[in-house]
């Protein structure tokens, strides 16, 4: 049976798993013709985010990142309590 969740390192993991999304999709739409890419979902999701300069590449990637920490923050607490309470009986 798991334990608990570490904290450290599920919100890194999925901090990184948004930032590696967010350059994944950036190459696709860069490789790809416009109507099959991804530019207006991106700029829906990730505020301030216009296609494509370094500067709004360098803030998508932030974005993405912090995406993935905030969910870590709000499932591990989650996860763990439950685990605490169910996990045992």
């Amino acid at each position: 049976m798991h334990g608990p969740l570490n904290l450290k390192v599920v919100i890194w993991s999925l901090g990184l798993f948004g930032a590696l999304s967010f350059v994944v999709c950036v190459l696709y739409g860069l490789l790809v013709p416009e109507a099959l890419n991804m530019k207006q979902l991106l700029a829906i999701v990730l505020p301030g985010f216009k296609w494509l300069s370094l500067g709004s590449f360098l803030l998508g990637l932030a974005e993405s990142f912090l995406y993935g920490v905030y969910a870590g923050l709000v499932y591990v607490p989650l996860y763990n309590t439950l685990h605490r309470r169910w996990a045992s009986g």
